[in-house]
């Protein structure tokens, strides 16, 4: 008989609190866990990743939106903290053949954002050379985060063993 009140009150608490927490503008987030093959949050795939294709002075075919969008797979693959990729394409006709068709790549990461600009004389190769440009981009800045953090524990080590 005594354990009833105290589940009611129990139950009464949390029911407050998250009326509280839904009244201040507040929002509870729990992790999923899969409870099959225990996996947290961190090892499952989340869609966040979000691709912005427009085009300037230029028609967007359905076959061109597609052909960016397997060409920016590649760039989400390599890197799991891209938030969001834009690309602008733009069709400028006053340049000279060579140069008619540029392309514009923005990567939204933790930490500063690339940018990137590629003219060519067609438009898909033009996207062809901004996601490599851009990967190269990604692979400079894992490489420069990997040195910096290794550098601070060599350092580390270094005081170590002059004291």
């Amino acid at each position: 008989m005594e354990n009833a009140p105290t589940a009611n009150i129990a139950a009464s608490i949390i029911g407050a609190s998250s009326k509280e927490n839904i009244r201040s503008g507040r929002r509870l987030i729990f992790p999923l866990v899969n409870t099959t093959t225990n996996e947290g949050p961190m090892n499952r795939h989340t869609p966040q990743n979000e691709l912005i294709v427009s085009g300037i002075h230029l028609d967007l075919t359905p076959s061109l939106k597609t052909f960016v969008q397997e060409k920016t797979q590649r760039l989400f693959r390599h890197e799991e903290r891209i938030s969001r990729i834009r690309v602008e394409l733009e069709c400028d006709p006053k340049q000279s053949v060579a140069k008619r068709f540029s392309a514009k790549g923005h990567i939204t990461i933790t930490g500063p954002t690339l940018n990137a600009v590629v003219a060519s004389d067609e438009c898909h190769k033009a996207v062809s050379l901004l996601i490599d440009k851009l990967d190269r981009m990604l692979h400079r800045r894992a490489k420069l985060y990997k040195a910096r953090r290794y550098s601070s524990t060599t350092r580390a080590e270094k005081h170590l063993v002059q004291t």
